[in-house]
């Protein structure tokens, strides 16, 4: 009788833990991380957020589902709390409580990703998808429910100290004073938009000490008169490049266009088209790392994390340094002083030219996830293909980001300069990231 009891329970011991590895085949799996950032991501790009705003909402989300991997692994992973100095510590799973930390952190990054987004509560359908989907795998339900109460105690811990980066305040600041100036920034066509986010160098940042901690040398002086200045030769380059562009180079610039926002007029008519920004598209790398390089879900998290904090402490030292300089755009010299049809292949966005944000965000993205996934990691990215736009090779992230920078300029929307002098900058910014973030326990 004994061993008929012994067997009773030894059988439903298995049964047991076949349920319970079947659900975390589900939940456990970093596709499904992917596909949440993912989601976002589409959020981001149908309601028209600037590149600048997109990679807040991006950090924030991320760093939520990475605190509950933290709290959850221990022994492999360290809270972001302390390491970047102003984040408080975030709450502590309950003792005694089964949760999976996994499925807690998709719903945290749901969660803040509802809240930094509008409308809000844009990804409360897909939450509902992904309860679903735990739940249909056979989550027990206390284990649901713990996984749910502790994803949201974060999540909103995460809020509560997000509201104090200063974005509410840059919301009602002043307006950009257009100075028409030989050599300063004036809005450009087609839509001759008001300077954007001017005062995004105000936001708090991650890593860096502040907005100006990695300064950029001063732009080559205006000077149009001397045909042998740098800048008389910047233009020209740029409007050379543009004239004769090959079809590799037109399919380069479209490809890393990532204009969230263009305005197509035709005649009397117009109308907008939209991409992801440079902060989606990089989000998107860091999942094509993550899946090439067979990363866990864990590790996954960490990765896009690490990207999103670099993404987003570059765009406010890059800003910072625009609203320093203010520097004029390729398309209003040449249009003034050389040809009044010029047109850069594509839009120019409405901010001061240098230095590039392309070139720094890339930069700065791409040494963090070569130090997530390794150097040298040749991949085919694929994310424009939903634009219509083919796909693209490259021997590593570096390699993306180099080809990023350029881009700008055979666009005809930067001089080489800004270019080279913002891939340096970002470089500098990952290299930063990644020496003060400690994330992994070796």
């Amino acid at each position: 009788m004994k061993r008929f009891l012994l067997l009773i329970a030894c059988i439903a011991a298995s049964v047991s833990s076949c349920k319970k590895a079947d659900y975390q085949k589900v939940t456990h799996n970093p596709e499904l991380y992917r596909i949440t950032v993912k989601k976002l991501n589409d959020i981001v790009l149908e309601n028209n957020f600037p590149p600048v705003i997109a990679s807040r909402n991006y950090v924030y989300a991320n760093i939520a589902a990475y605190e509950v991997i933290a709290a959850g692994d221990p022994k492999h992973y360290r809270s972001l709390a302390g390491q970047i100095k102003h984040m408080p510590a975030t709450p502590k799973p309950e003792k005694g409580k089964d949760i999976d930390f996994q499925f807690a952190s998709l719903l945290s990054f749901c969660y803040v990703g509802n809240a930094v987004t509008f409308p809000e509560g844009s990804m409360f359908t897909y939450v509902d998808e992904l309860k679903q989907k735990a739940k249909d795998a056979g989550m027990p339900s206390d284990v649901f429910e713990n996984s749910v109460t502790y994803s949201d105690s974060l999540a909103k811990a995460i809020m509560r100290w997000s509201k104090k980066d200063n974005y509410a305040q840059t919301r009602s600041a002043s307006k950009y004073t257009v100075v028409r100036k030989d050599g300063r920034w004036i809005p450009t066509p087609p839509m001759y938009a008001q300077a954007l986010e001017p005062h995004w160098g105000e936001i708090r940042p991650m890593v860096l000490d502040s907005a100006s901690q990695i300064p950029a040398p001063e732009p080559p002086p205006y000077n149009m008169a001397d045909k042998n200045s740098v800048f008389y030769k910047s233009v020209m380059d740029v409007k050379g490049k543009v004239d004769s562009l090959t079809t590799d180079q037109t399919h380069m610039v479209d490809f890393w266009d990532d204009n969230a926002f263009k305005l197509n007029v035709i005649g009397h008519a117009s109308f907008a088209t939209k991409k992801f920004g440079p902060a989606g598209h990089w989000m998107n790398i860091a999942g094509i790392g993550s899946k090439m390089t067979n990363a866990d879900f864990n590790t996954t998290v960490a990765a896009y994390t690490k990207a999103s904090i670099a993404v987003f402490d570059a765009f406010i030292n890059c800003w910072y340094i625009k609203y320093q300089s203010n520097s004029v755009r390729p398309e209003t010299v040449i249009n003034k002083l050389i040809d009044p049809d010029w047109k850069p292949h594509i839009q120019t966005p409405p901010f001061p030219e240098y230095i590039s944000g392309h070139a720094v965000i890339s930069a700065a993205a791409a040494e963090t996830l070569t130090d997530s996934f390794g150097d040298k990691k040749a991949y085919t990215d694929a994310s424009e293909s939903e634009f219509g736009i083919p796909p693209r090779s490259f021997k590593s992230f570096r390699d993306a980001a180099r080809e990023a920078s350029m881009s700008r300029v055979y666009g005809g929307i930067h001089y080489k300069i800004a270019c080279d002098i913002g891939t340096q900058t970002g470089i500098k910014i990952g290299d930063l990231v990644n020496q003060k973030l400690q994330m992994k326990i070796k």
